[in-house]
């Protein structure tokens, strides 16, 4: 989530949308992290690998913190062991990540990276992809646009992928990518109007009063409530927004992979992983 300059909370998408992060976690037990950045810009992580409806310290922090880019995530683990080092989202460079997806041959993604594979604690394809795009972009003096189009282009044409869909946040902004179209990538740019609000399994009306008077723009990998303004990302659509809320998109990618993976092809674990719901194709 993207407030702009200014703090806000994000407890209605963490805590009390119909298909908030802390319901998502029934189904993705496997690890929850929530990314905030303080009011000097510093991020912070706060992670573990239980679900997010058995975590105290998430339920609270979803109600206190206030930032103006939030990076949660609930995790169905592919590859690696449930670890705290494999539990998204990673930091690297004051820079948050958080991906849904499968690479494969990691080997020659390590080989690719060289010196560059010491930025990486765990064992995740996320983390590693990070680490690449953190590499291009120092390469790039600092530019993520061309960083995030370098190493991903790459990736599309060296590696077996499944997907590639991700998040990646820093104090001065928000960068959502989607490739190909296996899993869907939803955008809400939602201004100031009605309160959050939905009804709940005991019949009252759960409220976010923000909602009133405060413009956000919300990522999800799946459609969290019935505003009817959500919309996918394209394939390869690079979406970017600014500390002021502006959106840029643009396609970074156009053709498929080199090496797609299908659904059949994926390991049971990673299988697993990627056909739970909300995560079917959508062009």
């Amino acid at each position: 989530m993207s407030a702009g300059s200014e703090p806000a909370r994000a407890t209605f998408w963490l805590l009390d949308a119909p298909d908030s992060l802390s319901a998502q976690s029934h189904r993705e037990p496997d690890g929850t992290g929530l990314g905030w950045f303080d009011a000097r810009g510093e991020p912070h992580v706060s992670k573990q690998p239980l679900a997010a409806y058995q975590d105290r310290s998430f339920a609270r922090e979803a109600r206190e913190l206030s930032s103006p880019t939030f990076l949660a995530h609930v995790r169905f683990a592919s590859t690696g062991a449930l670890d705290v080092r494999n539990t998204h989202p990673f930091e690297m460079q004051r820079r948050l990540f958080a991906h849904n997806g499968v690479l494969e041959d990691l080997p020659t993604l390590d080989a690719h990276l060289g010196e560059d594979l010491r930025l990486v604690k765990g064992e995740t394809d996320s983390e590693r992809l990070f680490a690449l795009i953190t590499r291009e972009t120092a390469a790039r003096d600092g530019d993520l646009a061309a960083g995030i189009e370098a190493a991903c282009s790459w990736v599309a044409a060296s590696l077996p992928l499944f997907a590639i869909n991700f998040l990646l946040a820093s104090a001065d902004g928000l960068w959502a990518f989607r490739y190909p179209h296996t899993h869907p990538l939803y955008v809400l740019e939602r201004p100031p109007g009605e309160p959050l609000a939905h009804a709940s399994s005991l019949g009252s009306r759960v409220h976010a009063e923000e909602g009133a008077t405060r413009p956000f723009v919300v990522f999800a990998s799946e459609r969290m409530d019935a505003d009817p303004d959500w919309r996918a990302l394209r394939s390869g659509e690079l979406l970017h927004i600014d500390r002021n809320r502006r959106t840029s998109a643009r396609t970074i990618l156009h053709h498929p992979p080199a090496h797609p993976l299908t659904l059949e092809q994926l390991n049971p674990r990673a299988q697993a992983s990627q056909t739970r719901p909300g995560a079917a194709p959508n062009p």
